[in-house]
């Protein structure tokens, strides 16, 4: 026997364990890594990066993952713990920053985290959260997989969004979507007011779903980064990256299938609109994927959406044969708790929720006789969320929604044709609107065929979502094309479905890890050369009919259809050849289909560098003389001082006013008497749209009087009656009296604006 001489060790074991946690994080740190590298090519300071990268750690994902981890029964994976966590942590931020700034204090929001750190240091039975307990790995190819989905979409919104919007304008041509001011208006609005008035009427309450802005507040509040920057660089991609991870993580949880969770990441955010580039801009109100970087406000509602769905389905009924850990009782709270934050989060999400767990309940009565207790108690939560949102966030406000029905899909097909043509242009749009906007939806067809419609309860609620959102869109109508966003909310629950069946029809197709990677390696092909024709040879809309902006679309799946076809005819020959091919058809044909649409994302940002503004419509000019008058406000003024301006009207068209002028709200950060009044709840949806005239005659009155024919006690009356602090002036819209300058400061002034100070 030989024994180990003094000073000898036995074979240590840290260099395999490091190695298997360098394998372990390698696809979480190279995502991250793409992320912070994609912002800083952007122009995103390295400081902010990484104070905004600290709060999102130690101020959300932190405090959401104890909570999580309290509610919740077992631990599944560690992707799911910090996803989850973080949706929860969204939930918990809005609590806080109501409190802090009610109290007046939101300077101190970066204090909230410690409300819950503290009791779980403290009470030795919320301790123990602080470690995870028994996790499960996740698959190589899920994390890389997820990686490559978080990676292709950050690349998507650099050279859509990021590239072509400056943080702050340098030069007096840049163009703007023209809703981004607005939604920076009301993220400013939200640092210091609870709840929010509309940012350009001073006082005016905003009955709107403006949650998403709080929470643009919140992080620009806790991590010290100028607001700016976290909206125009850091908010959206950090809100996309969590949007996908939950999605995959919700479909694993809901489907009990590893990769039904990534493959509905992918649908949602690689593989865009089908028959995207059709020389239309935003085809039945649509731009690529769902505009979200347009309406930040609809990913923040996806962020609560996902794990909303997911404790719902488990409440409906879970997944037969799933071996992912049940959440427990803890999950009605959570139910509470993302039903609540959602339902200031977008009007589009508690609707299609209800009517999802509506028809769970409906067909469980149908086909069991009987109605579960946990569906109606779901239901009856959700119903109080819903009227809640009514009567208090939206105080019955409609906002321009009326039943209207088709009205989407109306100016498509025109007028003035016969009753046969018109039924068959009813047909052909129809058609369209589900290519466009549902083909990534194709694997619910194959899962309903697999299944014999026989679903499961949690496939009847996701069923049940996925037809509500385009149902509600098809039923309601909107003069901004806002009713667009209940097919947005829909979709949420149809790629977790579609996922599902895909992936039960690649498990009946049983492919060999080979016949898996050819699979993936020819779609790939086939995304990159359907993008090439797309890009080489881009479809033309014939001038002249209601029907050409759909013409292309259809033409384009009218030849993939003919080449399916084609496949289809040779498919006997080519199993005759390699009889590995027997039985896969179906997943071969369905892999195409839901691959259709992966040019869309890759063609939108191909138009970013054709439209001066990421190629959403309409824009606003946003010089950088106004934007610098804006910030010369916001660092000069207190939270509370209201700002008058004689820049009301986006344009003058006819003589009248097109009242979306929103850049001195947005960039000063403070409530403005009169600017631009076309978004106030009060006037959407009213005869005239952006031009119908301001409702108070008297306060506009007084305001424009201030630059026009200014007296000591006109300026006394806004400073006294409003609460008025300073004037903000566009010479280029009119000059302001020589006057003006003996009855107030002028304490800034460039080559196009001039900023005073009242006395």
């Amino acid at each position: 026997m030989t024994t180990l001489a003094t000073g000898d060790a036995a074979p240590s074991t840290a260099a395999p364990r490091r190695r298997r946690a360098a394998r372990r994080y390698a696809p979480a740190l190279a995502g991250y890594a793409f992320v912070a590298v994609t912002l800083l090519a952007a122009g995103t300071p390295a400081l902010d990066l990484l104070r905004y990268t600290g709060y999102a750690a130690l101020a959300v994902v932190l405090p959401g993952t104890l909570v999580w981890r309290a509610l919740r029964r077992r631990p599944h994976t560690l992707a799911e713990e910090l996803a989850m966590g973080a949706a929860v942590g969204l939930v918990l931020e809005l609590v806080g920053w109501a409190v802090f700034t009610a109290a007046g204090v939101p300077d101190r929001l970066w204090l909230w985290p410690l409300a819950v750190l503290l009791p779980f240091a403290l009470v030795p039975r919320l301790r123990r959260h602080w470690r995870a307990g028994d996790l499960t790995p996740v698959p190589a190819g899920w994390a890389w997989s997820l990686a490559g989905v978080v990676a292709g979409f950050t690349l998507y919104l650099y050279e859509s969004f990021l590239k072509v919007n400056p943080v702050l304008p340098a030069d007096e041509g840049q163009a703007q979507y023209i809703d981004l001011a607005f939604q920076l208006s009301l993220a400013g609005a939200a640092t210091h007011q609870v709840p929010l008035d509309v940012p350009q009427v001073a006082g005016e309450p905003l009955h709107y779903h403006w949650f998403g802005f709080a929470h643009l507040a919140a992080a620009s509040l806790a991590s010290g980064v100028d607001l700016p920057t976290v909206f125009f660089r850091l908010g959206v991609p950090a809100l996309c990256a969590l949007a996908a991870t939950l999605t995959a993580v919700v479909g694993w949880r809901i489907t009990g299938r590893p990769y039904a969770g990534v493959a509905a990441a992918a649908l949602l955010f690689t593989v865009g609109e089908f028959g995207f580039e059709n020389g239309v801009r935003q085809l039945f109100g649509t731009q690529a994927t769902f505009i979200v970087w347009g309406s930040p406000s609809m990913t923040y509602s996806w962020v609560l959406l996902f794990p909303l769905i997911a404790v719902l389905a488990e409440l409906v009924g879970r997944a037969r044969g799933s071996t992912v850990p049940p959440v427990g009782r803890g999950a009605w709270v959570l139910a509470a708790l993302f039903l609540a934050a959602s339902t200031g989060a977008k009007a589009s999400s508690v609707p299609v929720v209800l009517a999802a767990l509506a028809l769970t309940a409906a067909v469980t009565l149908v086909v069991r006789r009987r109605l579960p207790r946990a569906v109606l108690a779901a239901v009856g939560l959700t119903v109080a969320a819903q009227v809640f949102a009514t009567a208090v966030l939206f105080a019955f406000e409609s906002h321009g929604v009326t039943v209207d029905l088709f009205s989407g899909l109306r100016p498509y097909v025109g007028e003035q044709n016969s009753a046969p043509v018109t039924g068959l242009l009813w047909a052909a749009v129809l058609v369209a609107f589900l290519l466009n906007l549902q083909l990534r939806l194709a694997g619910v067809v194959a899962l309903l065929r697999l299944r014999r419609g026989r679903l499961e309860p949690a496939q009847v609620f996701l069923l049940g979502g996925a037809l509500a959102g385009p149902a509600i869109y098809l039923l309601v109508g909107h003069p901004g094309s806002s009713n667009q966003y209940f097919t947005r909310a829909g979709f949420a629950f149809g790629v977790l479905l579609s996922a599902w069946g895909y992936v039960e029809l690649l498990a009946r197709a049983a492919l060999s890890r080979r016949a898996a990677a050819l699979l993936g390696a020819g779609t790939a092909a086939f995304a990159v050369l359907l993008t090439a024709v797309q890009l080489g040879f881009p479809a033309t809309v014939p001038p002249g009919r209601s029907y050409a902006p759909v013409l292309p679309l259809l033409c384009w799946a009218a030849a993939l259809l003919v080449l399916a076809v084609l496949v289809a005819l040779l498919w006997p020959g080519l199993v005759d050849r390699w009889p590995g091919l027997a039985g896969r058809g179906g997943a071969v044909l369905l892999t195409g289909v839901l691959a259709a649409g992966a040019p869309g994302l890759v063609l939108d940002a191909a138009q970013a560098r054709t439209y001066p503004n990421g190629g959403a419509y309409p824009v606003e000019r946003m010089p950088a003389s106004r934007v610098a008058a804006a910030r010369y406000v916001y660092a000069h003024s207190a939270p509370d001082d209201v700002v008058a301006t004689n820049a009301h009207c986006r344009a003058v068209v006819s003589g009248w006013c097109d009242a979306r002028s929103f850049w001195l709200s947005g960039y000063s950060q403070r409530s403005v008497l009169v600017e631009g009044w076309a978004f106030a709840p009060r006037m959407v949806g009213l005869p005239g749209g952006p031009y119908a005239p301001f409702w108070d005659a008297e306060r506009l009155r007084a305001n424009d009087a201030a630059f026009t024919a200014p007296t000591a006690a006109g300026l006394a009356e806004l400073r006294d009656r409003y609460g008025v602090r300073w004037l903000v002036v566009d010479r280029q819209v009119a000059p302001e009296s020589p006057d003006l300058a003996e009855l107030a400061d002028l304490r800034y002034a460039n080559s196009r604006t001039a900023v005073y100070r009242l006395r």
